[in-house]
């Protein structure tokens, strides 16, 4: 049968100061990999709440956590310390078989590689509808087959697309099977792991279009882990920021852009490319110190400094934050340069490098195409193809020169083969 119910064994989500519903909390979440002297914490003491409904990005450079908490939510990675809560219940640690099965079915993950995430050896119509095997979620297979076609239909694929296999698909065709493979399910809480950096950008807008498609009519709550911080504004409620396993900084959208109160944060924005590229040559790039920061005595922790921002320091950076906060004038975080001299040289040097592109265009001669019938003559004459290849190769004509030199070569080859077999008759009929 169906399920009819999404949540039987949890209950209602608990809902903090402002009525906002929790629908997943991270309390002093540890992972560590290894043991003993080679135990390495991927993640410290990891603490945010995320609301039913929102969009909650998590960002960091590469080797960061981000993945490692992702994985975490969906229960791949163990916790070494604290607690990871879904609509108020426990989901980490050891939890019953039934609870673990709602757990799969509430919560889907999205995967960064499409092409690794798929079987290779399974058609589409079985990828997709693998889960709701798994969970029977269809009446009978006419409902199975509805639902199927209904989604792959939703991600802009075709009905006949679910006979064919993955490799038959692009990467932007492979994401959108692999979305269709977790809302299908009709999840809860999506965990999106940076699902569009391995697409081409023309690709990337329609896969972000297509996940915020979902989220307004189906009511979902997304985790997306990201480290392009210009496509995490465009689809985010809220960010946390997150560096070597702790989380620095965590602020609504607009609210974090404006004011980056971490360090680690200003160096995240300063890196984003601007598309005036005389403005990205001048601009002065941020980078991130962890030295400038003194815990021997004074220890950090994440406090919430207003405005629903929180920011991770000790007590005299957190009261240096409060004081920036509270003047309300939104921290520059890129920085163009406006030195003249610079500026003047940086266009000249722009104007040099376009003059000695089209110097180099207005030197390649026209006719210099390289053409087949130069290679064919030069095979059938060769002695007359390296003649003309010469004379090309005098008038700057290298592809016709390359040409007439490959021609030539093979039909050289070919006479000397024919010289060989004919001594060779020549002698056994002597003999």
């Amino acid at each position: 049968m169906a399920n009819d119910k999404k949540h039987t064994i949890m209950g209602e989500c608990p809902v903090d100061e402002n009525g906002r519903e929790i629908l997943l909390q991270l309390k002093n979440v540890d992972i560590t990999f290894g043991k003993g002297d080679t135990a390495v914490k991927a993640v410290q003491n990891a603490t945010f709440d995320i609301y039913k409904g929102e969009t909650f990005s998590l960002v960091g450079e590469s080797g960061s956590g981000k993945t490692t908490i992702g994985r975490a939510v969906i229960r791949v990675n163990p916790l070494a310390g604290g607690e990871i809560l879904y609509r108020g219940t426990r989901i980490s640690g050891k939890i019953s078989h039934a609870l673990d099965r709602e757990v799969i079915r509430n919560i889907q993950m999205v995967f960064q590689d499409p092409a690794a995430s798929l079987n290779e050896r399974a058609t589409v119509d079985y990828i997709i509808s693998e889960g709701l095997y798994n969970f029977h979620l269809f009446e009978n297979e006419a409902d199975r087959v509805h639902k199927v076609e209904e989604m792959i239909e939703a991600v802009g694929l075709l009905p006949e697309h679910l006979t064919r296999y993955p490799h038959e698909f692009s990467g932007g065709q492979r994401q959108r099977i692999g979305i269709a493979r977790a809302m299908v399910m009709e999840p809860e809480l999506v965990v999106a792991d940076e699902p569009i950096s391995a697409l081409d950008v023309s690709v990337r807008a329609q896969v972000l279009n297509l996940m915020k498609k979902f989220q307004r009519e189906k009511d979902l709550t997304y985790l997306f882990i990201a480290h392009d911080l210009s496509v995490v504004r465009f689809i985010s409620d809220r960010i946390g920021v997150i560096y070597k396993g702790r989380i620095v900084e965590i602020a609504e959208a607009e609210e974090l852009f404006n004011f980056p109160l971490h360090p680690y944060t200003h160096s995240l924005i300063s890196a984003i490319p601007i598309p005036d590229p005389l403005l990205e040559k001048n601009k002065v790039l941020y980078t991130y110190d962890p030295s400038i920061h003194d815990y021997s005595v004074d220890k950090p922790e994440l406090v919430d400094i207003g405005h629903n921002h929180f920011v991770y320091g000790n007590k005299k950076e957190i009261e240096e934050a409060k004081a920036i906060r509270e003047k309300g004038e939104p921290v520059k975080a890129i920085t163009i340069t406006h030195d003249p001299a610079k500026l003047k040289s940086a266009a000249a040097s722009d104007d040099a490098e376009d003059e000695a592109a089209e110097a180099q265009f207005l030197r390649a001669p026209i006719h210099d195409t390289g053409s087949k019938l130069y290679t064919v003559l030069s095979f059938l004459l060769p002695v007359i193809g390296i003649i003309l290849g010469l004379i090309f190769r005098k008038a700057n004509h290298i592809r016709n020169y390359k040409a007439c030199r490959k021609g030539a070569i093979a039909g050289f080859i070919l006479i000397g083969v024919i010289l060989v077999i004919f001594l060779l008759l020549l002698l056994l009929a002597v003999i």
